[in-house]
């Protein structure tokens, strides 16, 4: 198991969480609406019902904004109707044959749903062994909220629980993990899930010089690469670029302690000595599960 560290960094954005509509109700009886006042937001139904012995109308101003049904909104004794405004302000009703008969609405427009963030750094890919930081913030800013970080690495289907933490003051939460290989995260506070970000990791290459034109080549992974090919490249000072020398085939070692597996190489090359050379893993090694690895440059 890697190990887990808190740590700080930066954020970025994510969903989710749904707002709920209410329904107000409001008793129309012989002498007044019950309530006469109360405060909805424009997601909101208003409930009429008629409880008292003669019809009643229901006239809004302003009425701009106002959907009423049935429509003229004038309710029997013992009928409900309902009234939906769309556009947030102070709404007052009225009966126009009952002048005493009075109340009014407070509209907003709903609260935000909370939402998670989830950002990830560095935004390319990680090596090996190396740190990878979540960092986010929960919308409603609250601190001492837990955080679940949960986890799909490459090859696997199912979410595992990577790590439990607390947000900090203005609701933020920061975390560092070492994935072994491209997984996928989210964090989830209470019902309120973020959006994934996954996390790309490149295998660990190690190149060093073990004798004149001998070399050694490890590669550190989550997984073996016995069986695959890397790349032996020489540097040209003349054009700037890598040069393609030679492909070496990797071979299954012992020595590595899980999760690492390593896989590794010795190799002769008669490349001119005090020549920059690298050895490079491409894509098509590396696999789905991982990025490109290139390893440090050593003097031939």
């Amino acid at each position: 198991m890697w190990k887990i560290v808190l740590g700080a960094v930066m954020a970025l954005p994510v969903t989710m969480g749904v707002a709920q509509a209410a329904t107000v109700d409001v008793s129309i009886s012989k002498t007044a609406f019950a309530p006469s006042s109360a405060s909805l937001s424009t997601s909101d139904t208003v409930k009429f019902t008629n409880n008292d012995t003669t019809a009643h109308q229901v006239a809004f101003k302003p009425a701009t904004g106002v959907t009423c049904s049935p429509s003229p909104f004038v309710l029997q004794p013992a009928q409900s109707g309902t009234c939906t405004i769309t556009a947030p302000g102070t709404f007052s009703y009225s009966d126009p044959t009952a002048p005493t008969l009075q109340g009014s609405f407070t509209v907003s427009a709903p609260a935000a749903p909370a939402s998670l963030s989830l950002f990830a750094q560095p935004t390319g890919a990680v090596i090996y062994a190396s740190k990878a930081t979540l960092t986010g913030e929960l919308s409603t800013r609250k601190a001492g909220e837990s955080v679940i970080v949960r986890a799909t690495p490459c090859g696997r289907s199912e979410l595992t629980k990577a790590a439990t933490m607390q947000t900090t003051s203005g609701g933020e939460y920061s975390i560092d993990l070492r994935p072994g290989r491209n997984t996928e995260y989210t964090v989830q506070s209470g019902a309120i899930t973020s959006a994934p970000v996954t996390v790309k990791v490149r295998p660990r290459l190690r190149l060093g010089r073990i004798a004149a034109h001998r070399y050694s080549l490890r590669v550190f992974a989550a997984q073996k690469f016995a069986g695959r090919y890397a790349s032996i490249q020489r540097y040209n000072a003349g054009n700037g670029r890598w040069i393609f020398v030679k492909r070496v085939r990797l071979h299954a070692t012992s020595t590595h302690i899980l999760p690492t597996v390593v896989s590794a190489v010795a190799f002769r090359s008669a490349i001119t000595p005090g020549t920059r050379i690298r050895a490079y893993l491409p894509q098509l090694q590396a696999g789905a599960c991982y990025q490109p690895g290139t390893s440090n440059s050593a003097r031939a």
